[in-house]
């Protein structure tokens, strides 16, 4: 993204505060006015003061007060928007900057699986943080400084060039050159930039990747191997960074220059032409007061060009992850789905994540309501992706998928949501209290239904045992439990959320032989009336299952009960003497 459209893009961002927003950029323009009629009216009352010989004494004081209560009513002017500014400029960078790490953070996490698959959480984070940091400081930037400036630029150079052509072309030449050192710079170092935002974010990614793995980095002795590759990575970041700030360190010692030269110019250029009497000493006064007050905001406005070059490229990354469309979205006609009761129907659905090798291939089957159904298959063969269907995480290239007869693409992601209970082979908890972990699908459960779930899925007695109960931290990742012990949570919650369609993508996985047959009767009393998709690799969690699809390479080549298949002697007979009888 060019400079001006990331600017734009920061400012669209106040869209929703645009009132305020208008407000103070009216007050910015008054303290503009303000700083360029301030040496106007100085250089009148010099005139008056130098040509007082013609006037008597009271005209001259008369003239003299005229333009002071002038000055003194655009002083106050300024004053009033300065606080203007003052009060409110903070808080609508405070509010936005809050605002936007929230629009940033639910977006991401909208975001499909392969998103997610291809990016480091460490650097989704660090991208958030930076960026929300970056507009703060544009947005505060601009109300105090921005917005004047530019104001003042655009007001003195025509009015320099009113009062007097001759020492207004002075000023032009002094914005020539600012501009050109600008771009020069500018187009020298953007790449180089870019090259040193890269290695800011593969080290946030490096520091994240092994303090979420720190019992790995500890286990295999790799402490001083990992803060050695990352000091490699920040040698090779100061390496790219050091040129980009010695190029925009002699563009700052040139600015100052070109400033210098300009004011002695124009000191040189205005004494000529009052001796020649082109000019008042008046004049000479504005036009110093407009040549420092020029050469002030030029340098503001040559800070603001710094740092926004330096952030341009982080607010990209904000931006571009903004920008990353979901891969499901509710359709503008969308409507809640409500209570439904689960029969299911997969109609010739095909599923590609690449467009080139199918996952799912012309799928079709049919599930009455409250039945079980079991999908079996070697790894790889659709399993997980023809539930990942069923849930919307992603939709099919072709063909429909409908529940109740309803294709689920016509109700709200949400709704949908609401009506499945998963289950997942990597029971995921988050760093919070067993109990919030358990309400996850129904966050206003009691703390009795909380309990009651817990004891339903064999997690009570464990849950007892920790140092505070339902209130304990389960630490990052689960850390303080074992992976039993967060299956079993992962049970509770799916039992909490009492959902007419269950997944239970291998539920039982992590459990003991003793802890699986206890959970399995909880899982039938769970399963009753309700339709359930079991994924499966230990084939006896699936012997009663109503229906069982044998998935290979994305398609069903068996279906029917587990006697059935067994006598048929296909993939699935294969499977069960392979498990039952040991063979390889």
């Amino acid at each position: 993204m060019s400079f001006v459209a990331i600017y734009a893009r920061v400012l669209a961002l106040l869209k929703p505060e645009k009132r305020l927003a208008m407000i103070l950029a009216a007050a910015n323009i008054g303290l503009a006015g303000v700083g360029f009629i301030e040496p106007i009216l100085f250089g009148r009352i010099i005139d008056v003061l130098s040509n007082s010989a013609g006037f008597s004494p009271d005209e001259n004081w008369s003239r003299t007060i005229e333009l002071l209560a002038l000055w003194c009513g655009a002083g106050l002017a300024g004053i009033l928007a300065g606080i203007l500014v003052a009060l409110h400029a903070d808080r609508l960078a405070h509010r936005r900057r809050l605002a936007a790490m929230a629009l940033y953070f639910e977006h991401v996490l909208s975001l499909p699986a392969a998103f997610h698959s291809a990016t480091h959480s460490g650097t989704l984070l660090k991208i958030m943080l930076t960026g929300a940091d970056n507009l703060f400081g544009l947005w505060l930037a601009f109300f105090r400084e921005h917005l004047s400036t530019f104001v003042a630029v655009l007001a003195l150079l025509p009015l320099s060039l009113y009062l007097n052509w001759r020492l207004g072309l002075l000023l032009i030449a002094l914005i020539v050159v600012f501009a050109l050192v600008s771009a020069i710079v500018v187009s020298k170092t953007e790449k180089a930039q870019g090259l040193v935002e890269a290695y800011h974010s593969e080290l946030a990614a490096r520091a994240s990747d092994a303090l979420g793995n720190v019992v790995l980095v500890q286990s295999f002795v790799r402490l001083a191997l990992e803060a050695q590759e990352l000091a490699m990575v920040m040698e090779r970041l100061l390496k790219a960074q050091f040129p980009v700030l010695n190029l925009w360190a002699l563009m700052t010692v040139l600015s100052r220059m070109a400033s210098t030269i300009t004011i002695i110019s124009i000191f040189m250029l205005g004494s000529w032409l009052h001796l020649h009497g082109q000019t008042s000493v008046g004049e000479i006064v504005s036009f110093m007061g407009f040549a420092t007050l020029l050469i002030g905001r030029l340098e503001a406005a040559m800070g603001f060009v710094s740092r926004m070059f330096f952030q341009m490229h982080s607010l990209g990354e904000f931006f571009q992850v903004l920008d990353t469309e979901a891969a499901v979205r509710n359709r503008s006609n969308a409507r809640e789905a409500g209570a439904l009761k689960g029969a299911v129907t997969f109609d010739h659905v095909t599923l590609s994540y690449d467009d080139k090798r199918p996952a799912v291939i012309d799928l079709s089957f049919d599930i009455e309501a409250g039945k079980t159904v079991a999908l079996v298959g070697p790894t790889g063969s659709g399993k997980s992706s023809t539930m990942a269907l069923l849930s919307r995480l992603w939709d099919p290239q072709s063909g429909s998928i409908l529940i109740d007869g309803i294709d689920i693409r016509d109700v709200t992601l949400e709704s949908l949501r609401r009506n499945i209970g998963v289950v997942f082979q990597d029971s995921a908890v988050f760093h919070r209290s067993i109990a919030d972990n358990i309400r996850i699908g129904r966050p206003e459960a009691s703390a009795a239904e909380v309990e009651q779930a817990a004891r339903m899925a064999e997690a009570h007695d464990f849950i007892l045992r920790q140092s505070n109960g339902y209130a304990t931290i389960v630490g990052e990742r689960g850390v303080n439990l074992s992976g039993g012990e967060r299956q079993r949570l992962a049970i509770a919650r799916a039992l909490l959320k009492n959902p007419p369609v269950l997944i239970l993508d291998e539920a039982t996985s992590a459990l003991d032989a003793a802890t699986e047959a206890r959970i399995q009767k909880a899982l039938d009393t769970l399963m009753r009336g309700r339709t359930t998709f079991i994924i499966a690799h230990r084939l006896t969690t699936v012997r009663r299952a109503d229906l069982i699809l044998v998935l290979q390479n994305g398609r069903v080549i068996e279906r029917g009960s587990f006697d059935e298949l067994v006598a048929a002697g296909g993939l699935f007979a294969e499977l069960v003497r392979t498990q039952f009888q040991g063979v390889g």
